[in-house]
Parts: C-alpha cells; sequence; structure tokens
C-alpha cells in the first residue's frame, strides 16, 4: 500500500487526471458491459395484436416465468426461446381469434332457447366463421362481416338477403380480385344470395368495386396482362433483358348482340311427294257437209256417214322441299375485338474501327422474324385487323434516383447485434486500460535505489564516479564536522529539465537529501576500508 501511495504521490497533476478518468471509463464500460450480459437478447414475438390478444398473451407469459417487453403493440422475447413459446402459445391456442364463430351454438340448449335467440346465434356465428375465412387470406389484417337478413315469419313481406364486409388490409389497399373472391365467398355461404348482393368496403379506400361487373371472369385489363408478359418475355430470350419494351392494347366487345338467321338453298330440293292426274274424251257424229238438200225431209243428207272423236290429258304434280338453315347467335360483351401491339427493341452496340462504341439498329432480317413470333404469340389475326408495330431504336441510359445500395461486408454476416455490442464494450475496455494505465506505468521513469537497497547489497566496489561537470563544486564539503547536511548550491535562475538524466538526478538529491548523504558516508567508508 505504501508504495502505491509513494507512486501516486510522485505522478504529476496531468497523469492524475487521466489515470482517474481511464479508471472512471474502465468501471463504466465493466459496469455496461455486465448488464449487457445480464440483459438478454430480445426478438419479436408478435405485434399488431388487439388489446383483448396481447393482454392474453402477456398472462400466459406471465404465468410461464418467461421475461418479455411491451414496446408500443410489439411484445418482445429472448431471442432463443422466441420459437419454442410460439409453438407453445399457438397449442393454447394464443393469441386467441375474438371473432367467435360456430362455438358460440355449443352453449345453446334447448331448454329456455328460443327459435329467435337461435337465429340470432346462427347468424352471428355465420358472420364470425366468414371474418375467420377472409382474415386467412394474404396480407389481410382483419375483417368484419355483416349479414342482413330477411324475416323468417311468414306474415310478413319476404326481401333478398345483403351483406357488407369490411376489411383492412396490411399492405396499402385490397385490390379488385380479392374484393370479387370475397363477394363470392359470402354470396355462396348464405343461401339466396348473389355476388351483387354483397358490398366490400376498405377501411383505407373505401368502397372496392363499385360499378365493375363480378360475373366477368376474365377483363380486358388482364388478358392485356398476361399477353404482354408472354410477348415480353419471348423478346427477351432472344434480345436479353431489359432490352425489349411492349406496349400492348386489347379492344374488347362491350355491346351484346343476338342474331337470328334464316338461309334457303333453291338448289338443295328433296321431292316428299307426288301426284299423277289421267284424263279421256271421246265423241261421234255424222258427216257430210251441210246444204239446202241436206234440211230437207227427203233431201240428200241422210245419206252421209257417221265420224267419231276420242282425247285424253294425263297431268303430274309432285311436291319439294326447299333446304333451310336457321342459325342463332348471341354475342355477349367481353370479346377482342383487335389487338395492337407496340415493341421497341433496343439497338446493338458494336466496337468501331477506332475502338470506339457505336450503336446500330438491329437488322430487318431479325426485325422480321421477332414480328413473326409476336404475332404467333397474340394470336394476329388480319381479318380482325390486328397490329404489330416492332422498331429498334437506341434505349437512353436512365440514372437512378437516390443512391444505390451496395451490400455491406456486415450486411453477408448473420451475428447478434447485442453479441456485436458486448465485442466492442470489451474491445474498448481493452483500448482504454493498454493506453491510460498499462502504457503510463511502463512509460514511467524508474527511481534510484535507496541507501539501504544500497548497503543490503553489500557494494565491495568502488562506487560508480558520476560526472556532475561543475554543479557540486568539489571543494565545498557536504558534511560538517557535526555531521549535518551543508545544502548544495542551488541557482534559482537555471530551471532543471526533468527530461535531462543530470537534472532529474540532482532534483532528486534535493528532494532526499539524507537519503544522499547516508549514500555518500556508505561510499566513504567503503573506501577507507579499501585503503
Amino acid at each position: 500500500m505504501k508504495q502505491l501511495l509513494d507512486l501516486w504521490a510522485s505522478l504529476e497533476l496531468r497523469r492524475k487526471v487521466i489515470l482517474i478518468t481511464a479508471a472512471l471509463a474502465v468501471f463504466g464500460s465493466v459496469l455496461a458491459m455486465a448488464r449487457l450480459a445480464a440483459t438478454p437478447s430480445m426478438s419479436l414475438l408478435y405485434s399488431g395484436l388487439e388489446n383483448g390478444q396481447a393482454g392474453e398473451v402477456v398472462r400466459a407469459l406471465e404465468q410461464k416465468g418467461v421475461v418479455y417487453e411491451v414496446r408500443g403493440g410489439a411484445i418482445y422475447v429472448e431471442h432463443s426461446s422466441r420459437d419454442e413459446l410460439r409453438m407453445t402459445l399457438a397449442s393454447e391456442g394464443l393469441p386467441a381469434n375474438t371473432t367467435r364463430g360456430y362455438e358460440l351454438l355449443d352453449s345453446l340448449s334447448g331448454f329456455g332457447t328460443t327459435s329467435q335467440m337461435f337465429d340470432a346465434a346462427y347468424w352471428r356465428a355465420k358472420e364470425g366463421e366468414l371474418a375467420r375465412t377472409i382474415v386467412g387470406s394474404r396480407n389481410i389484417l382483419s375483417a368484419r362481416v355483416h349479414i342482413a337478413q330477411t324475416s323468417s315469419n311468414p306474415f310478413l313481406p319476404t326481401g333478398q338477403a345483403t351483406a357488407s364486409v369490411t376489411v383492412t388490409s396490411m399492405v396499402g389497399t385490397v385490390s379488385g380480385a380479392q374484393a370479387r373472391a370475397f363477394r363470392y365467398l359470402v354470396a355462396s355461404a348464405v343461401a339466396g344470395m348473389s355476388p351483387d348482393d354483397v358490398t366490400v368496403i376498405d377501411g383505407t379506400s373505401g368502397l372496392v368495386g363499385a360499378g365493375e361487373d363480378p360475373n366477368a371472369s376474365s377483363t380486358a385489363s388482364d388478358r392485356s396482362t398476361e399477353l404482354r408478359e408472354s410477348v415480353t418475355r419471348l423478346l427477351e430470350a432472344r434480345v436479353g433483358r431489359g432490352n425489349a419494351v411492349v406496349e400492348l392494347t386489347i379492344e374488347p366487345v362491350t355491346e351484346s348482340e343476338s342474331i337470328v338467321e334464316r338461309v334457303f338453298d333453291p338448289k338443295g330440293r328433296v321431292a316428299i311427294s307426288t301426284d299423277t292426274e289421267e284424263r279421256s274424251t271421246s265423241s261421234r257424229g255424222t258427216g257430210g257437209s251441210v246444204t239446202v238438200a241436206s234440211n230437207l225431209p227427203d233431201g240428200e243428207a241422210n245419206a252421209g256417214a257417221d265420224s267419231s272423236n276420242e282425247d285424253s290429258e294425263t297431268r303430274e304434280r309432285v311436291n319439294y322441299e326447299v333446304s333451310e338453315t336457321q342459325r342463332e347467335i348471341t354475342r355477349e360483351p367481353g370479346a377482342i375485338k383487335r389487338i395492337t401491339v407496340a415493341v421497341l427493341v433496343n439497338a446493338t452496340q458494336t466496337v468501331g474501327p477506332e475502338g470506339t462504341s457505336e450503336t446500330q439498329p438491329r437488322a430487318e432480317d431479325e426485325l422480321a422474324e421477332l414480328r413473326e413470333l409476336v404475332q404467333s404469340a397474340i394470336g394476329f389475326s388480319s381479318d380482325r385487323g390486328d397490329v404489330v408495330t416492332l422498331k429498334s431504336m437506341p434505349f437512353e441510359a436512365i440514372n437512378p434516383a437516390g443512391t444505390a445500395f451496395a451490400p455491406s461486408f456486415w450486411s453477408n454476416l448473420s451475428l447478434n447485434l447485442m453479441s456485436l455490442l458486448q465485442l466492442g464494450v470489451l474491445a474498448v475496455v481493452a483500448i482504454v486500460l493498454g493506453l491510460f494505465v498499462v502504457k503510463p506505468l511502463l512509460l514511467r521513469p524508474p527511481t534510484l535505489p535507496s541507501a539501504a537497497q544500497i548497503s543490503r547489497a553489500g557494494l565491495a566496489a568502488d562506487p560508480p564516479t558520476i560526472p556532475i561537470d561543475g554543479e557540486i563544486d568539489p571543494e565545498t564539503p557536504l558534511l560538517n564536522q557535526d555531521n549535518t547536511v551543508t545544502a548544495l548550491p542551488v541557482d534559482p535562475s537555471n530551471t532543471p529539465d526533468l527530461t535531462d538524466p543530470v537534472d532529474r538526478l540532482r532534483a532528486l538529491i534535493i528532494e532526499r537529501q539524507d537519503e544522499t548523504v547516508d549514500i555518500l558516508r556508505s561510499w566513504l567508508e567503503d573506501r577507507k576500508e579499501a585503503t
């Protein structure tokens, strides 16, 4: 302890301040490191839970004795036990869904339950089951379903059942495709309800799909997207990724039309019946010419010859059935009326004779082959009036907005943040100990041995001669007759330089005059014994 006190007394004020600061920094660093070591690494367990769900999870964690933290609407637990806790809580039904389904019917008993109570519980359970199914969809945070069912009273007028669905999405808004799926889901679960009777409301954007035709299975925009992706994928396989831009437009048929057509073919006839009729007639008379004499009773007329006449007629009637074709055509909206495609292909980069890069459009033969591929991909029809335009032009370089992300070395390492902090604290403590504690102690000037140490060493040889070069007058005795110490002459105008060994020795002799006299006396006695 005495040596430590002597060491502390021999230090300068600046070194004392540095040593105290270093000791406090080391103490604080060790305390922080101990706190970090005692505090476990926390990871996210659940977030975005309702208050009731979060309370049940927290109560279960307290019962299990698990260390947890609540930060805003999130619950954090130790990283090492997070996955195990999730499985354990899931087996216990946590976090529990506050929306109850058909389990509501389990609490109903036949005794004391009226039909109105059962109907109310039944529709409430159906709403809960539909809400659970909707929440099970991707990116859906919460959902509520309300069904307006008509009364079952036979004396009241019946009406159509309707429903409304309120949905909150985790990523932006609910898409039109999701809204149509929710309509069909609710309409299929309720007897007698059609998708038109279901309204979907997004908590962010409001009414979803207002004015759309829910019966349209595929719209023109969906077809355009599919064809554009097909053409782009086909072209990029040849020209490279990002070297082709495709814009495709489909003009759909928006009106409905019903056509009834009857066509008669006069050349195509078939005999279905034949009717034949034959007719014959005969007549007989007297021949000769008529004169005056023939009119007399005794005239020559009675003497003429007789005459006869026969006539026959045949008629045939054939009935034919004329060939007839009757067609009925019904055209619904949504059919493709016309397709227009515009394709821009990046030009090629070539090296010129001077080694410079030059841009040249692609050859016409290559463009013609690419045009044929595009026509085959979209189902090109000249009768329909489809148009395909394909050009080769150089693309303009687009400067990226902002600063490009460059992955660092630390991003590729899967290290825990708390482990890195603990390693950093240990490194800081080691540096502080090395720079402010160990280094000053190593650089401290050595102290001269005391007289007792020299006498115990038993020096028998001649003491070494220390050249002082006039600082001490050799004629001036250091000891008087009464063994008193004579003060050494010191020039007050000469400030000693402690970096010089001689000045340091002089200052040490002035400071410790008694020990210096003892050392000189032991040297003189040893010299007398030697002579």
